[in-house]
């Protein structure tokens, strides 16, 4: 099948950290042949850029400010997707232990949910587009055709984490279990667009699921849902 920009759909991919989300997304973009837009990458350039210039999250109006103020772009390359924060290539920067355990703070910010919320409503205004988050389907993408609540149990969250883990940056398994719920914690419980489940979208465990499967349940969704849009 040949899409165009008349027949395509958008698709949010909701979760906890840790998930997965952002794999699969990219994953099930490629094979859809549509835009992948890393919402979570865009949290992290923020507190990187907060954090830089000395704000902290509770600073309100100097995040304010800033947020405002910001140069983001998201740039889809061979390689993957890249943030350029102010033309400066941050995607290695944006994932570091700092603005890991920081962004969620920032991101808490009813200023820079909006910003950004705007941004990525914007993104997806012409359809063809798979993003993931902790709101998209609730807040920044309520009308996108399909929906999906990809999670894990926190011991599987963490183990996957664990593996990736090199020498330089090694961190014992129980502190990346308590790292993580304390992360869900944070996220279910803010005041602006907390981490819940969009009523209408499908609820996907991937504890026993590999990548591979879950990106191919996902897509199989995606192109039954097209052609129900489409007729």
């Amino acid at each position: 099948m040949t899409l165009t920009s008349i027949d395509r759909i958008n698709i949010a991919i909701d979760g906890p950290a840790g998930a997965g989300k952002s794999t699969v997304a990219r994953k099930v973009a490629a094979a859809l042949n549509y835009v992948y837009v890393d919402t979570g990458a865009m949290y992290r350039a923020v507190a990187l850029h907060a954090l830089r210039n000395g704000i902290k999250p509770s600073q309100a109006s100097e995040l304010q400010a800033l947020v405002e103020a910001i140069d983001l772009k998201l740039v889809p390359t061979p390689e993957g997707q890249k943030i350029l924060l102010h033309n400066e290539d941050v995607t290695e920067l944006i994932r570091s232990r700092e603005v890991t355990a920081q962004v969620s703070h920032y991101a808490s910010d009813e200023h820079v949910r909006k910003k950004l919320g705007d941004m990525q409503r914007l993104l997806a205004k012409h359809k063809g587009i798979v993003m993931d988050g902790r709101d998209i389907g609730t807040h920044v993408l309520p009308d996108a055709e399909l929906k999906i609540f990809l999670t894990a149990s926190v011991e599987e969250r963490a183990l996957r984490r664990y593996r990736e883990l090199t020498e330089s940056n090694y961190i014992p398994l129980e502190q990346l279990e308590a790292e993580i719920a304390a992360r869900d914690k944070l996220d279910e419980t803010r005041d602006i667009a907390p981490l819940i489940q969009a009523e209408d979208a499908l609820l996907l465990d991937s504890s026993d699921m590999s990548i591979d499967e879950v990106v191919a349940f996902i897509v199989k969704l995606g192109n039954t849902k097209l052609m129900g849009v489409s007729e």
